[in-house]
C-alpha cells in the first residue's frame, strides 16, 4: 500500500472510526499509525535509521522524513542516525538551500543555519520519499495499531476505575471460572473472587450483582478489577447508601466487622446530639438495616454506640453480654473482661463469634475470665507475693499480707519507696521501715552479683556490662540468649528485646522479648538499641536530632 492522494483521507476516516468503537482519543489512533508507517519505512530504508513519520490531522498527508542528530564523538553509535560536530558542518551550512531539509534544536525548534553555529543535540531533519508497503509490511503495520488501540484502551479502562476503588458498583454477570465471577462493568471486565463472595453464593450468566471495587491494579495483560462482598468497607458503603445521616456526614461509621453471610457488628457516632445514631441506622421498624441484611444474604447486624474510651466501647461491642469488669493493658494491647458465670458463653459467642468480632471491632487481644477465674487468679497472685515477701525479707506471713495489701509487688518498689508510704502500714515505724528496706536491698544486690557471675561465666564483655541502662538480672537474661557484647546488642531488634504481636493467617501470635519479663518496653528498646549504635559509631548522632526535628514538626503540623 503507498499513501497516496487517494487515501490520505481514509487514515483520518479510519481513525476516527476506531476511536469511536474503542472511545478513546483519535489522536492516539493516529500516533499508531505514524509509528506502524515508521516501522514499515525502516524495513524500506534500513532499521539503524531514524525515519520519523507525520500525518497532518487535517488533510491526512503522510510526511517521512529521516533525522540524524549531533552527538559527541565518544557517545557516536549510530553512523545512519547520529553525527559528530565535524561531520554535521557541511550538511549545517547546506541547509535551507531546499526546502525539504531543515535543522531542529530542543525548546527552539527550527533554526537558521545562517544566524546558528551547529550544537549537540541538533538534529537534521531531511524528506525522504514515501514507501510501497508490501504484505508483510501491512501486516505488521495493523499489529502495531492494535497494540497501540489495546493499550489506549487499557489505560482508559485503568483510569476510569483507579479513582472508584472504595465504591459499591452494579455489575452483570458474564461467567464462572473454578468458583471465581467474572462480570461486565461496562468497559471492561472485573472479578469476584472465590474467597470474596458471601457463604456459598452462587450466580447465573446475566444476574446483577452489586460489589464493592476493592483494588484496581495496573498489570501487564491490562488493568485487573477485583471486587468483594465480604469486605467491612462494603458493608459500610451499603449503610452510607440507605442511611442519609450517615452520607450528609451527622453520623460516621468508626469500624466494622464481619462474618461474612453470618454475622456483624459495626460501630457508629452521631455529632448531632438530638440525633441517636443506633436508632438511625436501625431505621423505621428496622427498614434501612433490613435493606442492609437483604443485601448480605441474611447477615445479622449489631449496630453499637462507639465511644473513645476503649473499655467502654467494648463494653459495648460484647453485647447482649454484661460485663462486671474490664482491665485493659494498653501497651500489650490486650484487654481482660470479667463476666458473671452465667454469661460466658454468651460473652464468647457461638465457636468464638461474639469475641472475635468484638476483638475485630475494638482492635484488641481479648481474654473473658468469669468471675470465679478472676477470684481465683487474684488469690494465687496474692499467695505467690506474700510468699515472695516472707521468703526474702524473712517477715511472717501476716506481715507479708499487708505488704501486698498495700499494693507492693516487687521487691524493687520496697526497697527503694519513699520511706513515708511504708509508715502507712500497720504497726510499722521507721525503725521497722528502714529495716525492710536494708533486707530488700542486700537481697537485690545478692542477686545482681549472683546474675553478673553468671553472664561473665557465659562469657559477657565488659562493653555490655558497663552499658548503661541494662540491669546485672537483664545482662544474665541476654547472656543467655547468646547476645555477650555490645556489637551484639546493638544489632539485635526492638521487638526481640520488647516482645509484640505478629499477624499469622489473621491471628495475632505473641513474640517473647528477651528482656519482656523485665518491663521493657518497645520504645525503650529502642533508645538503648540506637545509644548502643551511637556508642560504637554505627549511626551519627547529629542525624538523630535531625530526625527528632523533622518528626516534632510533623505533629505540629498536623495538631
Amino acid at each position: 500500500m503507498a499513501i497516496t492522494s487517494a487515501n490520505q483521507l481514509e487514515l483520518l476516516q479510519t481513525a476516527e472510526a476506531v476511536a469511536r468503537e474503542k472511545m478513546i482519543d483519535p489522536g492516539l489512533v493516529v500516533e499508531a499509525m505514524e509509528e506502524s508507517l515508521a516501522r514499515a519505512a525502516k524495513s524500506r530504508y534500513g532499521s539503524e535509521m531514524d525515519i520519523r513519520v507525520s500525518i497532518d490531522r487535517k488533510t491526512g498527508r503522510a510526511t517521512f522524513t529521516r533525522v540524524r542528530t549531533i552527538v559527541d564523538e565518544e557517545e557516536l553509535e549510530s553512523y545512519q542516525a547520529e553525527f559528530t560536530l565535524e561531520t554535521a558542518k557541511p550538511y549545517f551550512t547546506a541547509a535551507g538551500q531546499g526546502r525539504q531539509e531543515h535543522w531542529e534544536r530542543d525548546e527552539v525548534g527550527v533554526i537558521d543555519p545562517t544566524e546558528n553555529q551547529p550544537m549537540i543535540g541538533d538534529r537534521f531533519v531531511e524528506v525522504v520519499p514515501p514507501v510501497e508497503m508490501g504484505r508483510i509490511a501491512a501486516q505488521s503495520a495493523k499489529q502495531v495499531i492494535l497494540q497501540k488501540v489495546r493499550e489506549a484502551e487499557r489505560d482508559r479502562q485503568y483510569e476510569e476505575f483507579k479513582d472508584r476503588a472504595g465504591t459499591i458498583i452494579n455489575a452483570l454477570v458474564k461467567r464462572e471460572e473454578y468458583g471465581n465471577v467474572i462480570v461486565d462493568v461496562g468497559s471492561g471486565e472485573a472479578v469476584l473472587r472465590r474467597n470474596e463472595k458471601i457463604g456459598r453464593e452462587s450466580y447465573r450468566p446475566n444476574d446483577r450483582i452489586r460489589c464493592y471495587i476493592k483494588d484496581v491494579r495496573r498489570e501487564q495483560r491490562g488493568p485487573q478489577i477485583f471486587l468483594s462482598r465480604t469486605a467491612p468497607e462494603f458493608m459500610a458503603e451499603l449503610f452510607k447508601m440507605e442511611v442519609p445521616e450517615i452520607y450528609d456526614g451527622i453520623i460516621e461509621i468508626k469500624a466494622v466487622a464481619r462474618d461474612p453471610g453470618s454475622r456483624a457488628k459495626i460501630a457508629v457516632i452521631s455529632y448531632d446530639g438530638s440525633i441517636d445514631p443506633v436508632g438511625a441506622c436501625v431505621g423505621m421498624r428496622g427498614s434501612r438495616v433490613q435493606a442492609v441484611v437483604n443485601e448480605l444474604q441474611g447477615e445479622k447486624i449489631d449496630i453499637i454506640p462507639w465511644n473513645e474510651d476503649q473499655p467502654t466501647f467494648l463494653v459495648n461491642a460484647l453485647q447482649p453480654a454484661e460485663v462486671s469488669k474490664v482491665v485493659l493493658d494498653e501497651e500489650a494491647e490486650r484487654i481482660e473482661v470479667v463476666v458473671p458465670d452465667e454469661q460466658l458463653s454468651l460473652a464468647i459467642g457461638r465457636r468464638g463469634q461474639n469475641v472475635r468480632l468484638a476483638s475485630q471491632l475494638t482492635n484488641l487481644d481479648i481474654d473473658i475470665l468469669t468471675e470465679a477465674q478472676e477470684s481465683e487468679r487474684r488469690q494465687a497472685e496474692f499467695a505467690e507475693r506474700t510468699k515472695l515477701f516472707m521468703d526474702t525479707l524473712d517477715v511472717d506471713e501476716f506481715f507479708a499480707q499487708l505488704l501486698v495489701s498495700e499494693g507492693f509487688t516487687s521487691l524493687e518498689e520496697v526497697a527503694y519507696v519513699e520511706v513515708d508510704e511504708l509508715l502507712v502500714i500497720d504497726g510499722v515505724d521507721e525503725a521497722t521501715a528502714g529495716e525492710l528496706q536494708a533486707r530488700a536491698r542486700d537481697f537485690l544486690e545478692a542477686q545482681n552479683a549472683k546474675a553478673l557471675e553468671t553472664a561473665r561465666a557465659l562469657g559477657v564483655e565488659d562493653s555490655l556490662v558497663n552499658f548503661e541502662g541494662l540491669t546485672p538480672q537483664m545482662i544474665e537474661a541476654l547472656a543467655k540468649d547468646d547476645v555477650k557484647t555490645l556489637e551484639d546488642f546493638a544489632t539485635c531488634a526492638d521487638w526481640e528485646l520488647a516482645g509484640g504481636w505478629t499477624s499469622v493467617d489473621g491471628e495475632r501470635v505473641k513474640d517473647d522479648g528477651v528482656l519482656e519479663g523485665f518491663g521493657v518496653t518497645l520504645e525503650e528498646a529502642q533508645d538503648l538499641i540506637m545509644t548502643a549504635r551511637v556508642m560504637l559509631g554505627w549511626v551519627d548522632p547529629t542525624e538523630l536530632e535531625a530526625d527528632a526535628d523533622d518528626a516534632e514538626t510533623e505533629e505540629e503540623a498536623e495538631v
